[in-house]
């Protein structure tokens, strides 16, 4: 059942998107050669216990961390520890924050020192997905028109979207209905109303995207060991068209 946020839960949602934007914003300055994926999650840890918030993603489910920290092959729930950032990676970093009763949910793709041009441009290509996607996100949609906005970019430059996991609903839970796939035929799925609200994130690869879970249960990669990115925000359904939550 998909849940409809009044104006003053709307409200809410903002705070807590504003801890996720700060947060995924300073990671900017932490994020380079050295760096332990260990530091990034403490960093986070600290910044939103610091905002009187709770990560939302610390012992969710068991897992472990207070962000998901996903480097080169690995698509989504990489596990902070000791491993060390290289020049010429790229690392996804997927934050969560719970505030006065309600979620914020955001990824953001950072390059690691010097990034290959294809690597490069699988950033910039999964950011701008996003935003393809929510010129669809209008009152009287369809949910499915963006997915396949998100899908047809994608493929257009070459990459191509991981069928396995989807975006989803937010607010109250983390996860709520509807879920929304980044790829689909147009004019289908659940028709769109004010008061929606919805993770949308892009999940892209260089290669095929037939993924596996590693064997600690969390971290997904891709089955041929190509690059993978991945690119979020919080987004509310309004009149007024999309209002980002996180950005």
């Amino acid at each position: 059942m998909v849940i409809l946020k009044s104006s003053s839960e709307l409200e809410y949602m903002r705070k807590a998107g504003a801890i996720v934007k700060e947060v995924l914003s300073g990671l900017y300055d932490i994020i380079k050669p050295g760096v332990t994926t260990k530091t990034i999650d403490k960093y986070v840890y600290d910044t939103i216990i610091s905002r009187s918030a709770t990560p939302s993603f610390k012992n969710y489910r068991g897992f472990s961390g207070s962000a998901c920290v996903s480097i080169n092959e690995v698509v989504v729930h990489g596990i902070p520890g000791e491993n060390v950032l290289k020049n010429g990676d790229i690392i996804s970093v997927d934050v969560g924050a719970y505030k006065d009763g309600f979620h914020g949910d955001a990824a953001r793709i950072y390059p690691v020192g010097e990034i290959s041009d294809k690597a490069s441009k699988l950033i910039d290509v999964t950011k701008e997905s996003f935003f393809k996607g929510i010129e669809k996100a209008e009152v009287g949609g369809r949910l499915l028109d963006i997915s396949h906005a998100i899908q047809t970019y994608v493929e257009e430059n070459g990459f191509n979207v991981i069928r396995d996991y989807y975006g989803h609903g937010i607010g109250r839970e983390l996860h709520e209905d509807p879920a929304i796939p980044n790829y689909g035929k147009p004019n289908r799925g659940t028709r769109l109303r004010a008061g929606m609200v919805l993770a949308i994130e892009p999940m892209v690869v260089e290669g095929s995207y037939e993924v596996e879970t590693l064997d600690d249960g969390w971290t997904v990669v891709t089955k041929d060991r190509g690059l993978a990115a991945h690119y979020e925000n919080t987004v509310a359904i309004t009149h007024n068209g999309p209002e980002i939550l996180t950005n």
